[in-house]
């Protein structure tokens, strides 16, 4: 009998790109019957049973050190329970096409938490230059000379998603690269802290809902009817489609990209997979323009071209030299 064949890790490339990249379009379909919070939260708890599956059927299991747990609050943090509720939380504000334009920030702030947080690293010139060049393609987007520009506040909470990912990951890098975390012990209890310290955010903002913390589990059906819902719906007031978007961006856009994203960098390395971080953002683009038939502005599209330019950059490998110091590197990609 002959061995199964293994998928070639260029292939798990491309569907992670994609994966990663439809997931702002998953929530924007979410978004027509769940709130923010229930998204992230949704998100949050998926992503963890998947993984946490995976990892009990591979025989793994979850650190025991206390520090390492320690640590983990802050990356469950950074890397999950407020970025996916700031995403989800933009796109009440603008598209999700610019939402994923948010996300290309990562690499310019991964850079400069990198420069702050690990002792003897260094940028080269053309990573400072990039990331001078991308805060330029960020006001550019947010076009302050304008009226027409986007909604700022919502804009911002994606900028701050992809800056709370390169925070994360370097914190990560910086405590935890000496922990023994090998294959899917370190993702799946950073799902499961992000998933625990979700709960009493959920339970707070459900404080203050008309609801009461009752309504963090409602499914809103007044705001059923429009065009994503009703393909989704049973004609009985309960629509489906929003839900099952929200169920695979947390199972397969949380989850399995795990997998996908630790099996892209065993094979191709690092920085080739740090590539993905400006892919995803066309693809978001792409969707958004195409599927939900959003628009972007003349500047925002020239924004958007400046930012990923400068991601490109920060991602190109390094010149080797005799004795280097610790090279900066861009954070691991996520949606």
């Amino acid at each position: 009998m002959s061995p199964v064949p293994r998928v070639p890790w260029q292939a798990k490339y491309l569907a992670l790109v994609l994966i990663w990249g439809s997931s702002f379009l998953l929530m924007k379909v979410g978004l027509e019957s769940l709130s923010a919070v229930q998204i992230a939260a949704l998100r949050l708890v998926t992503g963890a049973a998947t993984i946490l599956t995976l990892l009990w059927m591979r025989g793994g299991s979850l650190p025991r050190e206390r520090w390492v747990w320690g640590h983990l609050v802050v990356t469950g943090l950074l890397l999950g329970t407020i970025p996916f509720t700031l995403f989800a939380l933009s796109e009440t504000r603008v598209s999700s096409a610019l939402a994923g334009i948010g996300n290309a920030t990562t690499p310019i702030a991964t850079v400069l938490a990198t420069m702050a947080f690990l002792p003897g690293a260094r940028a080269t010139r053309s990573k400072v230059v990039a990331v001078v060049v991308g805060f330029v393609g960020v006001v550019t987007i947010m076009q302050p000379w304008t009226s027409a520009r986007p909604d700022l506040v919502g804009f911002g909470m994606a900028l701050a998603g992809g800056v709370c990912y390169g925070i994360g990951w370097t914190y990560n890098r910086r405590f935890l690269a000496r922990a023994d975390l090998g294959g899917l012990s370190q993702p799946a209890a950073t799902l499961l802290m992000g998933c625990l310290l979700m709960l009493p955010v959920a339970l707070v903002w459900g404080a203050f809902q008309p609801g009461g913390v009752s309504s963090v589990w409602a499914y809103d059906r007044a705001r059923l009817g429009t065009s994503a819902i009703e393909a989704g719906s049973d004609g009985g007031g309960w629509a489906w489609l929003p839900l099952l978007c929200i169920l695979a961006l947390g199972i397969v856009g949380t989850g399995a990209a795990y997998i996908l994203q630790f099996d892209v960098v065993r094979g191709a390395g690092p920085v080739v997979g740090s590539t993905i971080t400006y892919l995803i953002p066309i693809v978001s683009v792409l969707l958004g323009v195409l599927v939900l038939g959003e628009n972007l502005g003349v500047w925002e599209v020239v924004g958007f071209v400046i930012v990923l330019t400068a991601a490109a950059v920060i991602n190109a490998p390094a010149r080797r030299v005799a004795t280097p110091a610790p090279e900066v590197e861009a954070a691991a990609p996520r949606a």
